[in-house]
């Protein structure tokens, strides 16, 4: 199908010509910055790859997802460079059910999404889905109302992703990096903003000095803002580089302007569940 005009690969993957071998790049994008940083040739790395990766399951792709980017990364690193402990944190609006599935019944591997409460996919995604068998207690579900911004984020990163991973003691952390979760994104109802984007960064960044020697990975997810997507990839790149360009957001004013940044009660109570069931 790829040799020809395309087709379907699942729900909602239409692929045209040559998507496979494009998808096969996105993959081993992935797994070269994986191999950079297990190598040492660099602190951390950014895979700037397409398409995304976080919804292709084993046996079918979804949601854009022809193969799972950071899956086959991972699997990869296992085989060839010995991992036995990665941690994947997931800030992509929609929830990272391929991850998910991925690792589902494998302790070696911690999970952890981040995603707006009810969007698509729509089967997956619960406080409750933690993992089963050996897996049990390494996969971490953080279902944030719609509307939350700078201030739920950074909140859920405080009270529930940085303790996961001081718990879990991961040799490297990898990011699934999807934008959508900005103020700006059409397939998304959330609040963030660039500076969000920074934060976070900065906030795993200090987790992975502390815990695997700095390893940092971090592999392009969603974001369907072409206006907005660039700006938050920028501070995110800024952060991972220790620089601060001259390039300034020139929507991060109005977004700012918008009442909700701050956490609010109800976002505070979906945190606190998840702290519970973490």
């Amino acid at each position: 199908l790829s040799a020809g005009d395309g087709g379907d690969a699942g729900d909602g993957t239409p692929f045209g010509h040559g998507a496979y071998e494009i998808a096969c790049l996105a993959a081993g994008g992935t797994m070269v910055a994986i191999d950079a940083v297990l190598t040492g040739q660099v602190r951390n790395a950014y895979a700037l790859v397409r398409p995304p990766g976080h919804h292709a399951e084993a046996s079918t792709g979804r949601g854009f997802c022809l193969f799972g980017n950071i899956v086959v990364a991972l699997k990869h690193a296992q085989a060839v460079h010995g991992l036995q402990r990665a941690a994947v944190i997931d800030w992509d609006v929609h929830h990272g059910n391929g991850t998910q599935a991925g690792f589902y019944t494998d302790p070696s591997v911690l999970t952890i999404s981040l995603h707006q409460d009810g969007l698509y996919p729509y089967d997956s995604g619960a406080l409750t889905e933690v993992g089963a068998g050996a897996g049990v207690g390494t996969n971490l579900n953080i279902p944030l109302p719609a509307g939350s911004g700078h201030g739920a984020y950074l909140s859920a990163f405080e009270r529930v992703v940085l303790p996961a991973l001081q718990a879990y003691g991961p040799e490297l952390i990898v990011v699934a990096s999807g934008f959508d979760a900005s103020a700006m994104d059409p397939l998304g109802q959330m609040m963030c903003h660039s500076d969000t984007y920074r934060a976070l960064t900065q906030m795993v960044m200090a987790a992975a000095d502390e815990l695997c020697g700095g390893k940092l990975v971090m592999s392009h997810e969603g974001g369907y803002s072409p206006v907005y997507v660039p700006f938050c990839g920028l501070a995110v790149l800024e952060a991972l580089a220790g620089i601060r360009t001259p390039v300034e957001d020139p929507y991060l004013g109005g977004i700012l302007l918008r009442p909700g940044q701050e956490l609010q009660p109800h976002q505070a109570e979906a945190i606190e569940r998840a702290v519970r069931k973490g």
